[in-house]
């Protein structure tokens, strides 16, 4: 049996006036919610979300039932986030991303949605469990981008799954993996994923040890890398022994008094048929995109195809380019080679070449210039064997003067 060391911090970031992520720590279950929504009720959803998962944590006989615990946990949530959209209609659009990992045993079991992330370290190898729900993943998962450009795009912080009153029944992902003493599980919002490289979330989950330590580490490494958005780590080391059970503890939007105005008037409960992210706040949030309507997913799409364009026309240039480039090239070599002459033999006489004394595969850089009337048979054993290995000129006069001599050597 092994027992995890955890620790939770979460910052509100260089920008943000308030902090929309919220973290849990506890004896069995961990969790990260990342709210979305802006004015919305980012705060409100990432704080619901959070404590209704919280009731799950509790000891399971098998890392199926913590799995099934998990998910009904991230479904209940979404049912309670519709139900307060449903009461108070000014948190219309209010979301969360979830990322959770409960240990059963020598196991962890995830539950995600969203684009939040976990992360294993394992043996000096950071991995990624989860799966970013985001439109750019899509486009990356299909080969329509590379991760490169995903890392850049105008669209990386559209969220396709999240919870909230957007779907009835969000699909959840869950995985079970097992674990070993000497695991770290990192559970973070897009704050530190979105703005600190992967190798330097390695490297201090490599070189800091204490668990606390680190967790407060990655929080200063995405301020260090400028950090505008929320940011919230909760990190996990896997040890020997059955260690003491940890308290439950809250981080960010869930460690404080829910606080929201009460709307009296109802209306129906919206469910968009697309699970694009349709959040609508008073004031966008500059860390999720917020499309205007459900044909948000076709523009979007169209305007990857445009993208897409653009970057067909640019290889396209740059081809064309790098081929006049080589034409260029080619021609010139091929004009400098023309001012070229040497003396060689040709059927048995001496004539002189334009060109120089190579080729380039089936292509000869020379040509027959001028035949003369001296017989190479008529040559001295050194001067034959001289014409036949071609004797280089300055150019065309200087070869008409090795012919001349040649010829009075063979008494012409």
């Amino acid at each position: 049996m092994t027992t995890p060391s955890s620790a939770a911090v979460s910052h509100v970031g260089k920008i943000r006036a308030s902090n929309q992520d919220s973290g849990y720590v506890g004896p069995n279950l961990f969790v990260v919610a990342d709210g979305v929504g802006g004015h919305a009720g980012g705060d409100v959803a990432s704080a619901i979300a959070a404590k209704r998962i919280a009731e799950a944590d509790q000891r399971y006989p098998t890392a199926q039932d913590a799995e099934f615990a998990l998910q009904s946990a991230l479904i209940a949530a979404n049912q309670l986030l519709a139900e307060t959209v449903f009461e108070h209609s000014e948190l219309t659009g209010m979301g969360t991303t979830v990322s959770a990992l409960a240990r059963v045993g020598d196991q962890m079991v995830m539950a995600h949605i969203g684009d939040s992330r976990v992360y294993l370290f394992r043996e000096g190898e950071l991995s990624q469990i989860s799966a970013d729900h985001t439109f750019v993943q899509r486009l990356v998962d299909s080969g329509r981008i590379t991760p490169e450009e995903a890392a850049v795009h105008p669209r990386r912080s559209v969220l396709m799954r999240v919870l909230g009153d957007v779907d009835a029944a969000p699909e959840i992902d869950t995985l079970i993996l097992e674990t070993r003493p000497g695991d770290r599980w990192l559970i973070c919002s897009d704050g530190l994923s979105s703005y600190v490289p992967e190798e330097r979330i390695a490297g201090v989950m490599m070189h800091v040890g204490e668990t606390e330590a680190a967790a407060y580490r990655l929080v200063k490494e995405a301020l260090d890398h400028g950090g505008p958005d929320n940011v919230t780590v909760v990190l996990l080391d896997v040890e020997d022994g059955p260690g003491e059970p940890h308290p439950p503890r809250f981080v960010g939007s869930a460690a404080v008094p829910l606080s929201f105005e009460n709307e009296t008037s109802r209306r129906p409960l919206r469910l968009p048929t697309l699970l694009l992210h349709p959040l609508k706040a008073t004031q966008p949030d500059p860390s999720h995109f917020e499309p205007d309507g459900e044909d948000y997913l076709d523009e979007l799409i169209e305007e990857d195809r445009r993208r897409a364009r653009r970057r067909r026309v640019t290889w396209l240039v740059m081809a064309g380019l790098a081929i006049a480039a080589i034409v260029t090239a080619c021609l010139v070599a091929y004009n400098w080679t023309q001012s070229h002459y040497f003396v060689g033999e040709n059927k048995g006489t001496v004539a002189i070449y334009r060109g120089v004394q190579q080729n380039i595969g089936p292509i000869s850089l020379s040509e027959l210039y001028q035949s003369t009337a001296i017989d190479v048979a008529d040559l001295s054993p050194a001067q034959r064997d001289t014409v036949k290995r071609t004797i280089s000129a300055d150019d065309l006069k200087d070869a008409l003067d090795i012919v001349a001599r040649l010829s009075a050597a063979a008494g012409g």
